[in-house]
């Protein structure tokens, strides 16, 4: 078991979504909650009220599609609060659009914030983890990470990558000796309003995720040190289906709606971001 008690939790895309539930949850649990988002008001906010229950937290504005700029708050992270010993990779971004119509900025910034930033943090932090010989990585992937959809060309890509990076990650940990653990969380689907207007077609398989929900789910597995999180269930199917002939897998995947959900997509815009995303990871 994990244990939060006086551990230094860093989590990425902490202002928003699942990951401000992440930093309440956690920091509720005796954890120093060092919170990373590009959104400085909502940062503020959420430090404001972590603070307000006498609770350990420190906020740092980051934009993890800057690989300087992580390296640079890396560094004032460990010269104000010492070693990280949790690191939750959850910033994502979404666009939501075809190929044809995503411009060349927003499929660079996808896999920048989705998949490169995990890459940087990892390379801040790893080697204080291995120093110590303890450690926690959690990579926030998403079932888009499984199995793809329209319109997420990129997105889907960029999970593929945080799916991939996670396994090749604990590959290398366990050669290197020491107890440093991975959790990759895949979840379907969820209402933190990053994709709005999604819809499921059988809502009792594949329901779309209440955030608490997914957050409680994500905070058990570190405690427990679980490996891979997906949720639902249903999600685990994806792992099988691999070895069906594409023409089957693809079937199945219109029969259950996946290759649907995204026809009626709105998203949200943010005034706190530059682009159209979320800093909290969601989705399919």
């Amino acid at each position: 078991m994990t244990d939060f008690g006086g551990k230094n939790v860093l989590i990425t895309g902490a202002g928003s979504g699942i990951g401000r539930l992440l930093a309440e949850k956690i920091a509720a649990q005796g954890a120093h909650a060092i919170l990373w988002d590009v959104d400085e008001a909502a940062l503020a906010d959420l430090r404001r009220e972590i603070e307000g229950r006498g609770q350990m937290v420190s906020a740092y504005r980051c934009d993890v599609s800057h690989a300087a700029e992580i390296e640079t708050t890396a560094r004032r992270v460990l010269d104000d609060c010492g070693p990280v010993d949790i690191l939750i990779n959850n910033a994502g971004v979404v666009t939501g659009k075809p190929i044809l119509e995503s411009a060349d900025e927003e499929i660079r910034r996808t896999f920048e914030v989705n998949t490169l930033a995990h890459f940087w943090t990892v390379r801040a932090f790893l080697p204080g983890m291995l120093e110590r010989g303890s450690g926690h990585i959690v990579t926030v992937a998403s079932a888009g990470g499984l199995v793809a959809a329209p319109r997420l060309s990129d997105y889907s890509a960029s999970k593929f990558a945080a799916v991939g990076f996670d396994e090749a990650l604990r590959m290398e940990l366990a050669s290197a000796g020491g107890d440093i653990k991975t959790t990759v969380v895949c979840p379907y689907y969820v209402s933190t309003g990053m994709f709005e207007g999604v819809k499921t077609r059988f809502s009792w398989l594949l329901p779309i995720l209440e955030p608490d929900y997914v957050a409680d789910r994500i905070v058990k597995a570190i405690r427990k040190n679980r490996r891979r999180l997906l949720m639902p269930r249903f999600i685990y199917t994806a792992l099988p289906l691999r070895v069906l002939p594409v023409r089957w897998f693809d079937a199945l995947i219109g029969f259950f709606g996946v290759s649907r959900s995204m026809e009626e997509f709105t998203g949200h815009h943010d005034p706190g971001h530059p682009t159209d995303d979320r800093s909290a990871t969601a989705g399919p």
